[in-house]
């Protein structure tokens, strides 16, 4: 049989790869890029240790620790420091803990008593019946207060959106299904969570947070290692014809152009990069659509400090920062509080983020004026005096794709695609979800389709016996 195609080396692609391994099913993978990984960096530089994209890996279901294992990274991996569990929300200008109880709930200052009154309302308020934005949703359901004080936060953490833009249905499904099953996310919360403990599977607010010796870089390169021979780097596809005998890719390498066939094709490469691949004997099906999936841009800023010069406990996993408190960073996440081996004896590691949906062109800024106004807004929220004694950026410009309130139209497309082009997979988190745990679970989503796809080939070229 022909290999499969993998065109795109992040995470989703890796764990494809040695779930299609494990299958005994041939692949090679195709990454423009020198190296696999994605948004997936670590840097190491005078004691620090930091994290350019993602910062952890949410362990929500029993596949990721399937993946660490097959990785043969158990020895090194690490979760969070238990005291850094805490998370805070900005309000007047300075940091409040996020209320871990419901008793918690009702004594905490984020949030008036007019709101928390308000909150008591929800169990009776009715399904939404029409398309609604986030922020229609939970305007809708909790009121203003809520949609200011902790959706539009938690909102730019995730996906560096705009909640009034991101559609509630796509970008927060189990939200929506939530009010749609149960009537109430109150009574869904306390139901669901039976049903997830049944299954195995583990909210992404409780679940634990995952890392390595050395960074979340470990397991992108011991993926890479392991599969090394089947990886070809340096690789842009730039056409995927369809052929009678399964799919030719035309590629530019590092010092020619190749063409390679295989039998199926998996596209797990960010959606504008895809957009730019021509289809061939497809009819009118085409990637370009891809390209109308819009991406927030973010610059990453890491910034080290002297312990003593930085006023606040840190004794957390970080601070979001609502919009209409005014900052100009998105939020910050306490790096050495998580895992403290990532700055050296008496520093702290602070990682922040710049620009999104709610100021883009901030991720366009110099390096020097990025560091700039993140140190600023620490100084005003966290009580930083010194002058970073560490610093290290780096812009995405398409970091996070957004599922807007057109996202349906997006899903169609990728699905007419599908149909239009048999033996060619979409997945990714364009697609399945935006999280480091959500392309895992992708990941795993396509080896399994394309296995299926090629074992149902096998089942219907086999002779039809004939009846005695």
């Amino acid at each position: 049989m022909k290999p499969v195609a993998i065109i795109g080396g992040g995470i989703t692609g890796l764990t494809a790869a040695l779930q299609l391994r494990s299958k005994n099913i041939p692949f090679v993978l195709y990454e423009a890029a020198p190296r696999c990984g994605g948004v997936i960096q670590t840097v190491h530089q005078d004691g620090f240790i930091a994290e350019c994209g993602p910062n952890t890996i949410l362990e929500t279901a029993p596949l990721i620790g399937k993946l660490v294992a097959d990785a043969g990274l158990e020895s090194s991996k690490r979760y969070s420091a238990p005291e850094a569990n805490d998370r805070y929300i900005v309000r007047n200008g300075g940091p409040v803990s996020l209320p871990g109880s419901p008793l918690g709930f009702f004594a905490t200052p984020l949030f008036s008593i007019g709101a928390k009154l308000r909150l008591l309302k929800e169990p009776f308020i009715a399904r939404g019946m029409v398309e609604e934005s986030l922020g229609q949703f939970v305007l809708r359901r909790l009121g203003q207060e809520f949609l200011d004080y902790a959706i539009n936060p938690f909102v730019a953490g995730i996906f560096a959106g705009d909640p009034n833009k991101l559609s509630v249905r796509y970008a927060f499904p189990k939200l929506h299904a939530l009010e749609q099953r149960y009537g109430s996310l109150i009574r869904g919360q306390i139901l669901g969570a039976r049903e997830r403990k049944r299954s195995g599977s583990v909210s992404k607010q409780n679940a634990k947070k995952l890392s390595f010796n050395g960074g979340l870089v470990a397991l992108t390169d011991a993926l890479a290692s392991t599969l090394k021979e089947d990886i070809q780097l340096n690789s842009t596809v730039r056409c995927l014809e369809r052929t009678g005998a399964g799919w030719t890719a035309h590629l530019n390498c590092a010092s020619s152009s190749e063409s390679r066939e295989h039998s199926r094709v998996l596209l797990v490469a960010p959606a504008h990069k895809l957009a730019q691949i021509e289809l061939r004997g497809c009819g009118r099906a085409s990637l370009s659509s891809l390209g109308k999936i819009r991406y927030s841009p973010v610059a990453s800023v890491s910034l080290g400090f002297r312990r003593a010069e930085v006023a606040h406990s840190l004794s957390g996993f970080g601070v979001l920062i609502p919009e209409i408190e005014r900052f100009n960073i998105l939020g910050s996440i306490f790096a050495s509080s998580l895992f403290p081996e990532r700055a050296p004896e008496g520093c702290v590691l602070l990682t922040n983020y710049v620009g999104g949906a709610r100021a883009p062109h901030l991720a366009d800024e110099t390096t020097d004026r990025l560091v700039a106004i993140t140190v600023a807004d620490l100084r005003r929220m966290l009580g930083v005096s010194g002058s970073p004694i560490f610093q290290h950026v780096t812009v995405y410009r398409h970091a996070i794709p957004q599922y807007e309130m057109d996202f349906g139209t997006h899903l169609q497309n990728m699905n007419d695609i599908e149909q239009h082009a048999p033996g060619l997979l979409l997945q990714g988190h364009y697609r399945d979800g935006t999280g480091l745990s959500d392309s895992i679970l992708s990941g795993y989503k396509a080896a399994d389709r394309i296995a299926e796809s090629i074992a149902s080939n096998s089942s219907h070229s086999q002779p039809i016996p004939v009846a005695a």
